[in-house]
């Protein structure tokens, strides 16, 4: 498999349930299945995080374009991540290659997917595209950024209220 068509590592507002998933991802889609993206960090941002190269794990969402849609999603996240091309001084994320670990999905009784696939590298790991801040906007988060706990952007969301019948 060639750079250009690995899955995408996303963890922030494309991640199910956030406001860009339904405008960028519906219905481009083949899967989308947890994951977490071990050596960065996760930072909050003006209404989306950034990720930084870090000791830190990053949890988010592996998603496979579906088929015939790889070129409309590669563009429409290049869109929405504001990516100009690699380097482009107006970028504020760079978008980079790294390996992410798929989460096995939890069912009763079912044995935890195994590794192998596209793009899967040794020890389960998964190469995939994933937007990080751009060297300008890195900078800045490492010595004013604020860190999400944990890694994880829908942990900064107080639970549902509970729903009165």
């Amino acid at each position: 498999m060639t750079d250009g068509r690995l899955p995408f590592f996303v963890y922030g507002t494309p991640l199910p349930g956030e406001p860009d998933h339904d405008r960028f991802l519906r219905g481009r889609t083949r899967e989308e299945r947890s994951a977490v993206l071990p050596g960065t960090l996760l930072y909050e941002g003006p209404g989306h995080p950034y990720a930084d190269e870090g000791h830190g794990t990053v949890h988010g969402t592996m998603v496979t374009a579906a088929p015939g849609a790889y070129a409309e999603l590669l563009g429409l996240l290049d869109d929405l991540e504001q990516y100009l091309g690699p380097g482009h001084p107006r970028n504020l994320y760079e978008r980079v290659v790294r390996s992410a670990l798929p989460v096995p999905e939890a069912r009763p009784g079912a044995e935890p997917p195994g590794p192998g696939g596209p793009g899967t590298v040794p020890g389960g790991s998964v190469r995939a595209w994933v937007y990080l801040a751009a060297a300008a906007v890195a900078g800045s988060l490492r010595t004013c950024g604020t860190p999400v706990p944990g890694g994880d952007w829908l942990s900064r969301r107080p639970p549902p209220a509970p729903r009165t019948p």
